[in-house]
């Protein structure tokens, strides 16, 4: 009898390639703008900012049609819908429980987060060019109603500050986000962070000179207020240094590292 030799069965694997971060940015583009609450909200960026130059138009004194009231005007509403579509971003994968399926396509949670914080960086910075456009617009159509002389009163440094702090309102959201991980609560600690502790803040600074003195050094809100405003000292950048890196960029490590150890059920 002969014997017979069988090679052994060789495995075959397939090269593994991660997603790229790109594809995972896209997704989550997409993931903003496809459900209905989702896309009504971004739509208010761009209904506010039209409600807001119309009213500007229409209520503002004639001496105060200047490109900066228009730019101050629509922004603020934006640095409070920013926020909300950054810590929706972050809580859905928990309030939804999508993080099932987005943990399972892409393992690697830092990817996810990381991907979360650039697409809302990108619908930010889209949405405040949105702003200096309309805010132009209504400088022009304003001042032609009114029949005042044309007043552009923001340099490009100025531009670039507003953007800086409305950037900053959101990464609070994205902040509160990934610390808390629940969009009603995270929702319910944005307000309180945003209205009421300024409010507290403003009221112990009148009354207690020693606070008066420290409060730029502690309130972000405070310091933040300053890049809305023109341009800045170096003690002023110093205050907004501090503060973002004590009321932002700790709390972020934090919640990073919750969100990496976190069950999504």
């Amino acid at each position: 009898m002969t014997a017979i030799v069988i090679d052994p069965v060789r495995e075959q694997r397939a090269d593994v390639y991660p997603v790229p971060l790109s594809r995972v940015v896209n997704v989550e583009l997409r993931k903003m703008f496809d459900t209905r609450s989702g896309f009504w909200l971004m739509a208010s960026i761009v209904i506010t900012a039209i409600l807001t130059t119309v009213g500007t138009v229409a209520f503002a004194p004639d001496a105060d049609l200047t490109y900066y009231t228009f730019a101050k005007a629509i922004g603020f509403p934006m640095t409070v819908v920013l926020p909300i579509i950054a810590t929706l971003s972050i809580t859905g994968e928990w309030s939804q429980r999508s993080g099932l399926t987005t943990f399972t396509l892409v393992p690697h949670r830092s990817r996810v987060i990381a991907a979360k914080a650039v697409s809302s960086v990108a619908v930010a910075i889209a949405s405040m060019l949105f702003a200096f456009v309309i805010g132009a617009i209504g400088n022009l159509v304003g001042t032609a109603i009114a029949g005042t002389d044309l007043v552009w009163d923001v340099s490009l440094a100025e531009g670039v500050n507003i953007v800086l702090g409305s950037l900053l309102c959101l990464l609070t959201g994205t902040m509160l986000g990934m610390l808390i991980r629940s969009s009603a609560a995270a929702l319910a600690a944005y307000f309180v962070y945003s209205l009421l502790l300024p409010t507290v803040s403003g009221i112990l600074a009148s009354s207690q000179e020693w606070f008066r003195d420290l409060r730029p050094w502690v309130d972000l809100n405070y310091a933040q207020a300053a890049l809305f405003e023109g341009t800045l000292t170096a003690e002023q950048w110093a205050n907004v240094a501090v503060t973002a890196s004590t009321w932002l960029v700790l709390p972020a490590i934090l919640g990073l590292r919750l969100v990496m150890k976190s069950e999504v059920k």
